[in-house]
């Protein structure tokens, strides 16, 4: 007998599956575990534990791509329901949404009131008879990911003995979660000048009008910011894949980011993370991390009269983002950088 779990489409839905398909694992302990996802996502789940195969899906192509006897889907999609009905995998397990209810064999209603995103994905495995633990999660960067993280901040001039800060300025859809790009270039300014840290920016190419507009961005680095033939701040955004972006973000002190991929990665590996959140609601989209590292996430919001709005862009002022300051977020990695000396 075999199971596999379609994965969701996104990063950040990805991460919070995890404490789902770590019950699942163990629901099913006998049986080989695969998890089928697209390519932009499937690299992550070589760092999830239990984890037996990965079947990396090709759009058009996936039911000749699926074989096993019990199929989870994560996603909601009727798309995804009928991939495993067309795959022949017998029985077809998710939440009766999208009209696929005649897809599926044992389907479960979707909870009736709005619920953290772990807790949606693990009320789907518990209604599927399966015990469900705490919403913690980790992922296990191997050691090649990390050796090779290290040589390529090397090779880009990172001042080593500089603690490192992550900073990701960029966000999918839309506009609206990001924080301003003056008040990033602002934070990184003071972590290199003040706090004595070295920052590394990261995110992929799509996000680079997260920085390309802003002038100035590189000039409060580029005098004095040479140590010994170091770098204070490498540009990263782009030059990494997930399974670098997952290496770079394990050697880093802090990160912190808008609701985002990189928030929710430095979450489930363990680094010490805060979150810019604006129209987004931080009680239901907070970061998952181990169990052990559940004081590691510190997020920050302030009041408006129209979030959370969960608009791609703002109509108005974006006051959301506006009223968070540059001075609370260098608190709050200041806080974080003195915790971990300790």
């Amino acid at each position: 007998m075999s199971i596999v779990i379609l994965a969701p489409n996104w990063l950040g839905d990805v991460i919070f599956a995890l404490p789902a398909i770590r019950d699942v694992r163990r629901h099913f302990a006998g049986w080989p575990l695969t998890v089928a996802a697209r390519a932009s996502v499937a690299p992550l789940f070589r760092a999830v534990p239990g984890v037996d195969h990965i079947k990396v899906l090709e759009r058009g192509r996936e039911a000749s791509q699926i074989e096993a006897a019990v199929g989870i889907l994560l996603p909601n999609s009727f798309r995804s329901a009928w991939i495993l009905k067309r795959a022949g995998v017998k029985e077809r397990w998710g939440y009766r949404a999208n009209f696929r209810r005649p897809l599926l064999t044992r389907a479960v209603r979707r909870p009736r009131r709005k619920v953290p995103f772990p807790e949606y994905y693990s009320n789907l495995v518990r209604g599927l008879g399966i015990e469900t633990g705490p919403l913690t999660a980790r992922l296990e960067v191997g050691t090649s990911a990390r050796a090779a993280a290290v040589k390529l901040l090397r090779e880009r001039g990172l001042n080593p003995d500089r603690p490192l800060i992550g900073i990701a300025p960029g966000a999918a859809f839309g506009h609206a979660k990001r924080w301003l790009p003056k008040r990033f270039a602002e934070l990184a300014a003071a972590l290199t000048s003040d706090a004595g840290a070295a920052c590394v920016i990261l995110g992929r190419s799509e996000d680079r009008d997260a920085i390309a507009d802003l002038k100035g961005f590189r000039d409060p680095f580029s005098h004095g910011a040479q140590e010994k033939g170091s770098r204070n701040l490498i540009d990263l955004i782009g030059a990494t894949d997930l399974t670098m972006l997952m290496g770079v973000i394990s050697q880093c002190r802090v990160v912190v980011a808008n609701d985002s991929g990189a928030l929710h990665l430095a979450g489930a590996i363990g680094v010490r993370a805060i979150g810019i959140y604006g129209p987004t609601d931080e009680r239901y989209s907070a970061p998952v991390t181990p169990a052990e590292a559940e004081h590691t996430v510190a997020t920050i919001s302030e009041q408006a009269f129209c979030r959370p709005c969960f608009l791609a862009d703002c109509p108005i002022d974006h006051r959301c983002m506006k009223r968070i300051s540059t001075e609370r977020v260098y608190d709050a990695v200041r806080r974080f950088l003195q915790e971990s000396h300790v």
